[in-house]
């Protein structure tokens, strides 16, 4: 059991696993509160040719998914302005359009060896950038989320009520999405493009079966997604199948395993936002 431990790579995947866990747990919750579990989804696709063109420059990959991250926002934000065309419409033709012209870009002749590992992450080799990114990605959620703890709650327990008390939903949604464009573009280089979204939906859905107070299911969303990054690394290691798909699947589990629990809950299907407001 204490095997993979002794392995620098693994004591490597491990702290940048438990790393964007952390993250992913915590911000997470907020994600599947307000129900942007598809713009999480929609926003880790459209940065794919962003990353592609960093491969094949030879830049480090924050810095191709970032302008790619702003640039999809923005269109989506156009299209869901256009006559006749709904906000999910919009968010389909600009994740469609992003997500095929990294494909395009990906198989060119430019394209590096391995660019694969951008679809399904690397889990096992992160750098010390991937490493200080994820650390410093953990500082800014646990500081952003603290400060904002009371408008996020208040929006969410009530978007009337927050207007009445001075707060704005659309300042409350505007920030919990750049948060969660900021984890997606560091959580990208180690999960990749296809699987980063399980660590930001999968325990945060998870813990809504088992609790329905925001603390609790925050604390519980970390370690759920803890765990689930320690059980996928240590199946990579042992099966050999690939680090982020492992993780994935572990997280999957984890959260078909809490389905009988929150079958049974007599509070099943609601968070009680009030028994954490104190603002």
């Amino acid at each position: 059991m204490f095997e993979p431990l002794q392995e620098p790579f693994m004591q490597r995947a491990i702290a940048e696993m438990t790393l964007l866990a952390i993250a992913g747990g915590a911000l997470g919750c907020w994600v599947v509160l307000y129900e942007v579990s598809y713009a999480a989804e929609s926003l880790a696709h459209s940065i794919f040719p962003g990353l592609v063109l960093a491969a094949i420059a030879g830049i480090p990959l924050l810095l191709g998914a970032t302008p790619a991250i702003v640039l999809a926002a923005l269109a989506i934000a156009l299209a869901a302005r256009l006559p006749g065309v709904s906000r999910d419409v919009g968010v389909a033709v600009v994740v469609t359009t992003m997500f095929g012209l990294g494909v395009l870009l990906a198989l060119s002749p430019q394209s590096p060896p391995g660019i694969e590992t951008l679809l399904f992450g690397d889990i096992l080799g992160p750098s010390d950038g991937d490493l200080i990114s994820a650390a410093a990605l953990v500082v800014l959620l646990g500081v952003a989320l603290f400060l904002l703890h009371g408008r996020l709650l208040a929006t969410g327990f009530d978007r009337g009520g927050a207007r009445a008390l001075g707060l704005s939903p659309a300042f409350a949604d505007a920030a919990l999405l750049i948060l969660l464009a900021a984890g997606i573009v560091v959580a990208v280089q180690g999960l990749g493009n296809l699987l980063v979204v399980a660590v930001f939906v999968g325990p945060a859905a998870a813990a809504r079966n088992l609790t329905d107070r925001i603390g609790p299911m925050i604390a519980v969303a970390v370690a759920i997604a803890v765990l689930s990054g320690l059980a996928g690394l240590y199946l990579s290691y042992y099966v050999g199948t690939a680090g982020g798909a492992s993780v994935a699947l572990a997280i999957v589990v984890a959260y078909l395993l809490s389905l009988p629990l929150g079958l049974i809950r007599p509070n099943r299907g609601r968070l009680n936002l009030a028994a954490g407001y104190d603002h």
